[in-house]
């Protein structure tokens, strides 16, 4: 199913390609846009979401950042061969739907284009979606990590994408999920493992690589909040109660070294979502989290995109999704 690409079946060895040397008030958590949302906190000439939210949040907001979350938009769509969900959604069926953590609002809107009888609303800590969207999109800024303010039985697709090194609390994230969405509704979660892996042992030709993982499981500690969440995510997904619960796991390739086209166009894109920004994925955790040695900084930054560059590297990180629905 899908690209040959999920773990447990038989093509799940990606063959190389060796020709390929690519280098409402105080209870409410939603709130209108205002100038205090709008006071972003900044670093280095990066911004990042306002101090009004509890929750930190690792990543920035700018334009470099937001043009990476629109690749990994993309990467995330041929992965699943054009689709913007796995949910067996009915399209009479789906006539509210939230998009959690929205982003760009790249996902809201498409899904919004596909579905037109669909009321789609889409919610994140920064006000960066743009100005322009179908009439059928709405977006707010809302905390996830908050209780939310969404009556229950409200939605009849919820989907969440990409909110490691976002969420403490995983089971009250999707009892919230469960609460609001209407009985025989579904809601879908997908995750990324942030960690450089081979089948073939060649990341270890570049060891920098592994001191990605090593960043992010520091940080994480230090700001008591996981990025390599997939089993949290799933055993969350569990305990909330869904049913007709249906997971994958994906390996998305680094680069274009698959010999597989469609696996090495994901590669391609993967390895520009990372090399346009590895600065934004990266910065807050050296400089805030764990206060490195800022000289170091430059240094470590350049060996990194080198090594993602390596055509002797076949690597690739890991996509965990998983969808169920609420009893009727």
């Amino acid at each position: 199913m899908e690209l040959g690409l999920k773990f447990g079946t038989n093509a799940n060895i990606m063959q190389i390609d060796d020709e390929d040397d690519a280098g409402e008030d105080g209870l409410s958590s939603t709130a209108s846009i205002s100038s205090s949302i709008l006071e972003y906190r900044r670093l280095q000439g990066r911004t990042y979401h306002s101090d009004k939210f509890a929750s930190t949040y690792f990543l920035p907001n700018d334009q470099q950042q937001m043009d990476s979350i629109d690749m990994s938009h993309h990467y995330l769509t041929i992965l699943l061969n054009g689709r913007l969900y796995l949910a067996p959604l009915e399209q009479n069926k789906t006539l509210r739907v939230l998009d959690v953590g929205t982003g760009t609002g790249i996902w809201a809107i498409e899904f919004a284009d596909q579905f037109p009888d669909a009321e789609v609303t889409g919610t994140d800590i920064s006000p960066c979606q743009p100005r322009w969207a179908p009439p059928n999109v709405r977006f707010e800024i809302d905390d996830a990590t908050a209780n939310w303010t969404w009556g229950s039985e409200n939605f009849d697709f919820i989907h969440i994408r990409y909110l490691f090194g976002a969420i403490r609390d995983w089971n009250a994230l999707f009892q919230e999920a469960y609460r609001c969405c209407r009985p025989g509704g579904w809601v879908q979660s997908g995750e990324c493992d942030v960690e450089f892996r081979s089948d073939d042992g060649t990341t270890e030709l570049e060891p920098v690589l592994k001191t990605y993982k090593d960043l992010f499981q520091e940080g994480g500690k230090a700001m008591n909040v996981s990025f390599f969440v997939q089993e949290l995510q799933q055993k969350a997904f569990d305990e909330a109660g869904f049913v007709e619960q249906k997971s994958a796991r994906y390996k998305i390739p680094i680069g274009g070294w698959p010999k597989d086209p469609q696996l090495a166009e994901i590669g391609r894109v993967v390895r520009a979502t990372l090399e346009n920004d590895l600065e934004g994925y990266t910065l807050f955790m050296w400089q805030d989290v764990l206060k490195r040695p800022r000289d170091e900084y430059a240094v470590w930054l350049s060996s990194l995109r080198k090594a993602i560059r390596n055509p002797k590297v076949h690597s690739y990180m890991v996509v965990h999704y998983v969808y169920g629905r609420k009893p009727e």
